[in-house]
């Protein structure tokens, strides 16, 4: 089974089937076309796909000079451990270096600490503990600034 990567966006509706496999929409509810803008907004962008079916993804915000964050690093679960999220996880660092990016930060799942260890990334200090304000769901108006 060949696998192949493609930075540009994927099909809105391949992409909610994959992202809902994470649990995640049960809390963003998320919509496919919501998914597709932030896609599109992101600095990068890789998806993987197997025989044409989109079976992982992440993305990447940043400034594009001294700061990215990682977000959403999907690998479906029947793919998980063929080093799907390996080969996307080093694109994007790969990617970072290039444009001379040195704080690579990110978002990880419950239980995948291990996994970024692996590839070189450390809990952030105490004396920098990043912190975070979620706010209720905005109101269809004010989602698009």
């Amino acid at each position: 089974m060949d696998l192949s990567f493609s930075e540009d966006p994927p099909d809105p509706e391949s992409y909610l089937a994959l992202f809902e496999t994470t649990g995640w929409n049960d809390m963003y509810r998320r919509t496919a076309d919501e998914l597709a803008q932030a896609i599109r907004r992101s600095w990068l962008f890789l998806g993987a796909y197997r025989e044409g079916k989109l079976v992982g993804a992440g993305r990447v915000v940043s400034d594009g000079v001294q700061y990215a964050v990682i977000f959403d690093m999907i690998v479906a679960p029947e793919q998980q451990g063929r080093g799907i999220g390996t080969a996307i996880l080093r694109h994007f660092l790969r990617r970072c270096e290039s444009a001379g990016i040195r704080d690579i930060l990110l978002f990880a799942a419950e239980g995948v600490a291990p996994f970024y260890r692996r590839h070189g990334f450390v809990d952030r200090p105490e004396s920098a503990p990043g912190m975070i304000l979620r706010r209720k769901q905005p109101s269809a108006s004010r989602r698009s600034c």
